[in-house]
């Protein structure tokens, strides 16, 4: 196991010190639960209640979530994404209350630790984690089981006194904030690779640019790529120059530089 990373550990520094400062003073809890009815009311409980939790046991788990799965995560994401995830996962579990569950105040950092479990099941779904110590279960399966469990005890209302509807805000929200960032780096990449490729054909009229591949001459070109600029000629006249692939055209325009 990776060393703490720093956000890692300032996380469960500030969870642990609010823990100890409401077991000290319980009506700091109430004050900064999240309560769904008033929560547009008190926005700030978004945020404040992931730092509350209920009980040692409550914090235990929580923490020992974060402690296992977010160091290689932060590590993985950078510290910014790291935070992002973990708060957007909190406030996905504060919506998640607020649609379904809005009669029960909800306190605890579970959302925000699912989201961190997300995260690493995506990155790192083949990893093997052993529950109580004992059960090996693939990163990927575990989600899929939080996720079904969590969705049959919401609805049946077993487990009561646990956010089950939470826990699955913050799974959705983890999950959909990771595929943007996946679909973000994506389309910056492709920016770059289309400005980077060789200035192609595509926007030129189709009638200009097969006249210029058809007046390539081939008595001045290697073996090989006469026998292809003379394949690809014989395919724009069997099925049309948009038949191409972008490489072929690439090549084609080449030729025709040359």
């Amino acid at each position: 196991m990776m060393p703490l990373t720093p956000w890692v550990k300032r996380l469960l520094i500030i969870n642990i010190v609010v823990f100890l400062i409401t077991q000290a003073d319980p009506s700091l809890t109430r004050a900064f639960w999240l309560y769904p009815p008033l929560a547009l009311r008190y926005p700030w409980t978004l945020v404040t209640y992931m730092f509350l939790h209920a009980g040692i046991g409550h914090i235990f788990f929580n923490m020992l979530g974060l402690y296992f799965f977010g160091p290689r995560l932060e590590d993985r994401l950078g510290a910014k994404s790291f935070l992002w995830l973990y708060f957007l996962s909190g406030i996905g579990g504060a919506v998640g209350s607020f649609i379904f569950a809005r009669q029960y105040p909800v306190v605890g950092a579970s959302a925000a630790v699912f989201g961190v479990l997300v995260g690493f099941a995506m990155y790192w779904p083949r990893e093997r984690i052993y529950i109580w110590m004992i059960l090996p279960v693939e990163a990927w399966l575990l989600i899929l089981l939080l996720v079904g469990a969590s969705l049959y005890m919401g609805v049946t209302g077993s487990g009561s006194g646990t956010a089950h509807f939470a826990h699955l805000g913050g799974i959705a929200f983890g999950f959909g904030y990771l595929k943007w960032q996946d679909w973000r780096r994506g389309a910056s990449r492709r920016a770059f690779q289309r400005q980077m490729a060789p200035q192609s054909s595509v926007g030129v009229s189709d009638r200009i640019t097969v006249a210029r591949w058809k007046g390539i001459s081939l008595d001045g070109l290697h073996e090989i790529n006469r026998e292809e600029v003379e394949r690809l000629l014989a395919k724009v006249d069997a099925e049309g120059s948009r038949s191409l692939t972008q490489a072929e055209r690439d090549f084609l325009d080449r030729m025709a530089r040359t």
